[in-house]
């Protein structure tokens, strides 16, 4: 099968969620004999800082802008099984109406921001997605389940909507040895967010300012340098997937902070979770509703709701620690590949294309 991807980004993990999840699944795409292409716009902060510019199991074409490009994208889109247009792709809009134009392929829409999307949507207008263009996908798959799900089959009208979670390459995640610029009791790897920055204040910097004695470290992006940190807290703007497993490795605990607009629809894991999972990392979190389908709140990790209660799981033994991070790595193993997700997707396709000859056997009928 031939599938062509346009997406935010694939070559750059810096200051974005989409870039891991898409390698594992395309990776496993490409181990399972499928052509994949993908499309990625040339800005500036993702060049930048990126983790390569061609990659072994995908076409990846990086463009100035989607004019320069139009003409061999879609003659490429025109010639798939499958085409993928997804959030936060440039122009998106655009491209969505030229790929909805073409007659063969399945149209599909990945939105992995899908409460920040459809927040959006109810304010006014989304530069990638237009409200209409949605009935008009064959398939809309979602990074969020739960409430998103039905809002947007109900209230969009998507013709067929499933959960297609973040996930993790094994092969890429994996307990390491410990090195030292990572050695943490508590890390958190994060982008900066305005609707997050109360609980990493809760969870992360306060802990820090009770226990000086203790080490913390906070990876991610576009946080305002000038504050005033706890000095136990280290702090790195980037940290390179290849570094990734050294930085899990590295922790005691590690620390999953959820954003506000995921947080508040549910079912919507991030791939930090299952990329520390991987690594045999013990994991605390805050919480949110669906979290018990992806993981053991008893047995697999722990959930804090404040300081006290990141301050119990550090006080938690080394073994029993490890006990419950070896079962979260098998269920990640088991339930939250990149491989699971790919024949989720190849499942999902069967179920689209189905449904779709058989609208057209109706209308011919007809």
């Amino acid at each position: 099968m031939k599938i062509s991807v346009f997406g935010l980004t694939l070559s750059s993990s810096w200051g974005n969620g989409h870039a891991t999840p898409y390698r594992a699944i395309i990776r496993a795409l490409d181990r399972m004999g499928h052509e994949v292409h993908f499309f990625e716009k040339n800005v500036p902060y993702y060049s930048s800082r990126r983790d390569f510019d061609a990659c072994n199991y995908c076409a990846l074409t990086l463009y100035p802008d989607w004019a320069a490009v139009r003409d061999r994208a879609l003659s490429t889109a025109a010639d798939s099984d499958v085409v993928i247009t997804a959030s936060f792709l440039p122009e998106g809009r655009r491209i969505n109406d030229e790929i909805l134009g073409l007659g063969r392929p399945l149209r599909i829409f990945y939105d992995l921001d899908t409460p920040v999307t459809l927040n959006a949507l109810r304010q006014g207008e989304v530069e990638y997605l237009d409200a209409a263009q949605i009935p008009e996908f064959d398939l809309v798959l979602s990074f969020t389940g739960g409430k998103s799900l039905a809002t947007l089959e109900d209230e969009y009208r998507g013709r067929m909507v499933r959960p297609l979670y973040g996930c993790v390459d094994p092969d890429d995640y994996y307990r390491v040895k410990p090195v030292a610029k990572f050695q943490c009791d508590l890390s958190y790897m994060g982008t900066y967010s305005a609707d997050r920055q109360a609980k990493v204040d809760a969870l992360l910097l306060e802990p820090s300012r009770r226990h000086p004695e203790k080490h913390f470290l906070l990876a991610g992006s576009l946080y305002p340098w000038n504050w005033e940190w706890p000095e136990n807290v280290r702090r790195m703007e980037h940290v390179a997937p290849a570094d990734h497993s050294r930085f899990y490795s590295s922790s005691r605990l590690t620390l999953n902070i959820t954003r506000g607009e995921m947080a508040a629809n549910g079912w919507c894991p991030s791939g930090r979770f299952f990329e520390a999972a991987a690594c045999s990392t013990p994991v605390i979190t805050d919480a949110w509703e669906g979290l018990d389908s992806f993981f053991d709140l008893q047995s697999e990790l722990h959930v804090v709701a404040n300081a006290e209660d990141v301050e119990a799981a550090l006080d938690t033994a080394d073994n029993e620690l490890q006990t419950m991070a070896n079962r979260a790595r098998q269920r990640t193993l088991d339930e939250h590949t990149g491989d699971v997700r790919a024949r989720q997707l190849l499942q999902y396709i069967d179920e689209a294309c189905s449904g779709a000859n058989a609208s057209m056997k109706k209308e011919v009928a007809q």
